[in-house]
């Protein structure tokens, strides 16, 4: 399974709408300014997480984005579906369970991919953004200030990786 920049660059904002939940509506330059996201990428998605009613748009001066439902209640398969769709590296379920039915010389193979992608899905669909937030920062975790510094320095160095190369494609956002 993998997750583009851009599922990635999602499931941060999302958390960070988790985070500040009882704050009410954050707005979009907040967000990128936090999670250290470019702000022409977060507006798409944040539209694309409206129109799927996950989160929800409030205008005026206090206006912004918030979660439409709670925490608690919002899946990390359902975001990664969203942006990224399927969840297998070969395609849905369906589609792996044909090739399970109609190729006999790879149906083993097939059969473990299917396992890989259940496996993944299960934990997805069991994880809501309360989840994560619950878990905490990472132990060893840098202050943000450091992060930002840090950051900087990556970038006057033009690090040629990702935040999370394994998860990342290189398709950018």
């Amino acid at each position: 399974m993998k997750v583009s920049q851009k599922g990635l660059y999602a499931l941060q904002a999302m958390m960070l709408l988790t985070r500040r939940y009882t704050q009410g509506a954050i707005r979009i330059r907040d967000i990128a300014y936090e999670e250290n996201l470019p702000e022409k990428f977060l507006e798409l998605i944040l539209l694309k997480l409206k129109n799927a009613r996950i989160v929800e748009s409030v205008r005026g001066a206090k206006g912004g984005y918030r979660l439409r439902r709670a925490p608690s209640e919002i899946r990390l398969s359902e975001i990664i579906r969203l942006i990224d769709g399927p969840l297998a590296p070969f395609g849905d379920a369906d589609q792996l369970r044909t090739l399970i039915d109609r190729d006999a010389d790879h149906r083993a193979l097939y059969q473990v991919f299917l396992e890989v992608r259940d496996a993944a899905a299960r934990i997805l669909e069991n994880t809501t953004l309360a989840d994560l937030i619950s878990r905490g920062p990472a132990a060893g975790s840098r202050p943000k200030t450091e992060r930002k510094s840090i950051r900087k320095t990556a970038k006057k160095k033009k690090a040629e990786f990702s935040v999370l190369p394994m998860l990342a494609r290189g398709e950018g956002a």
